[in-house]
């Protein structure tokens, strides 16, 4: 029993008291399984699965780079209409995007923006936030707005949660690599002037499963 519980009182906050609730998942309905494959593949997302969950289910998922949130589309998964489905995608620099994908083949419409006027061609004169858009298509109308944003509004990024899930796990990562330098400056028999670029590298490496830092 906590505290709070046994006093009878409110929650410190009303963060406390919400269980967290990311999307994980957005099922998009499809015609042709292999064409859309290729497709999404074509735009260089990551495949995740491929696999038959029984006799009439086939899932393939996908997850778009940096994304934490990923696609699935198949046989036995929804029955939603080809095509009904539209999703944002957030992207730093809209036209460095822009020409990724157009350099892999994908046909994505032209630059516009959204301002007190409503929707204009072209990028936004400013390159505001939330502002310069342009969308591109699957083979079966799935439509997929990039959306360039820079800098998010006021009350969008909660302070306690981070890309780890929370300041907890962030520190815990922090820790861990705090003790892999550790081992590191003992092999370099000195003191490591460069550690955070060393932390950042470790930290990094280590969500993405990849080598670690000696």
């Amino acid at each position: 029993m906590t505290a709070n519980e046994a006093s009878g009182s409110a929650p410190a906050s009303k963060a406390s008291a919400q269980a967290e609730m990311k999307v994980e998942v957005i099922v998009i309905s499809v015609s042709d399984i292999d064409r859309a494959k290729e497709f999404y593949s074509k735009l260089g997302w990551r495949l995740d699965a491929d696999s038959m969950l029984g006799d009439d289910v086939r899932r393939v998922q996908f997850t778009p780079p940096g994304s934490w949130c990923s696609i699935q589309f198949g046989t036995g998964l929804t029955s939603a209409a080809l095509g009904s489905s539209k999703a944002y995608l957030v992207v730093a620099d809209i036209v460095a995007t822009r020409e990724r994908l157009v350099a892999a083949g994908i046909k994505v419409g032209d630059f516009f923006h959204i301002g007190p006027e409503g929707r204009s061609s072209g990028l936004d004169p400013k390159r505001a936030s939330y502002r310069s858009r342009a969308t591109f298509s699957d083979p079966d109308g799935n439509v997929w707005l990039l959306q360039e944003v820079t800098t998010r509004l006021p009350g969008r990024i909660d302070a306690g949660v981070s890309p780890f899930g929370s300041v907890r796990d962030l520190a815990n990562a922090m820790r861990r690599a705090s003790v892999a330098h550790g081992e590191h400056e003992k092999r370099i028999g000195a003191a490591d002037p460069n550690w955070p670029d060393w932390y950042a590298e470790y930290i990094v490496a280590e969500q993405a499963g990849g080598e670690l830092p000696q």
